[in-house]
């Protein structure tokens, strides 16, 4: 699965444009380097993400063959670290 569609999927994003849009501008990382909107998502895969003001790592624990309603989005991922993004020149 495109790792554009398993973050709508697993609700890390609301719409696959946006997962896009953060994926193109380098918002979503593997050991550090910036992933594609293709990419195929594996199960074991560790990405972190980086939101407005918060940075999420996660590990992948499920990719579902197919999107049906009993997939359950907290099921396909567990957060290993969550941390907010405090910048110093915040006033």
């Amino acid at each position: 699965m495109r790792l554009d569609k398993f973050m709508k999927v697993a609700r890390l994003s609301k719409r696959r444009s946006e997962a896009h849009e953060a994926l193109e501008h380098g918002r979503v990382t593997k050991d550090g380097k910036p992933l594609k909107p293709g990419y195929q998502v594996k199960q074991g895969d560790v990405l972190e993400i980086h939101y407005a003001t918060t940075f999420v790592v996660l590990r992948v624990l499920d990719v579902p063959l197919r999107v049906t309603p009993s997939v359950k989005p907290a099921g396909l991922y567990e957060i290993l670290n969550r941390r907010r993004d405090e910048p110093s020149d915040w006033i």
